[in-house]
């Protein structure tokens, strides 16, 4: 009865060990701090973005009004500039229009065609006062 026994040791279950089990209101308590303190600094730090937003924005309206303002005066002028430049281009025109040459020399340098004749206007009144001056 020698036979020839087997190397390995009889197999036997092996015992695990059993893990202590943590307590779950401990782990769900801390997880909840946790979130309300992670919220509780996303709020605050939101609202400060938010108020510093709001100061930026107080500082920066007055700014912006004046802006507006001179914007408005600033069209204003531009608009008055461009009917002066209309103007003064029309004149420029006409001055350099050589069809024009003629009435321009007649009313810059009171020269006249040699065949029109001089309108003079006679006061009719006076012609009546001098001609009864004149009856006796």
């Amino acid at each position: 009865m020698n036979a020839i026994q087997p190397s390995t040791p009889p197999l036997q279950p092996i015992q695990k060990r059993r893990a202590v089990p943590r307590p779950k209101r401990h782990l769900r308590q801390r997880s909840h701090q946790v979130m309300v303190l992670e919220t509780t600094a996303k709020i605050a730090v939101n609202f400060a973005i938010s108020a510093a937003a709001v100061s930026a924005l107080v500082q920066l309206l007055p700014y912006h009004w004046s802006q507006q303002e001179k914007l408005r005066e600033i069209r204003t002028e531009v608009k008055l500039m461009e009917g002066r430049v209309n103007s003064l281009q029309a004149e420029f025109s006409r001055n350099f229009d050589p069809r024009q040459t003629k009435s321009i020399m007649e009313q810059q340098g009171y020269r006249f065609d040699p065949n029109q004749l001089p309108v003079v206007i006679v006061n009719q009144d006076s012609k009546e006062i001098e001609a009864s001056d004149s009856l006796p």
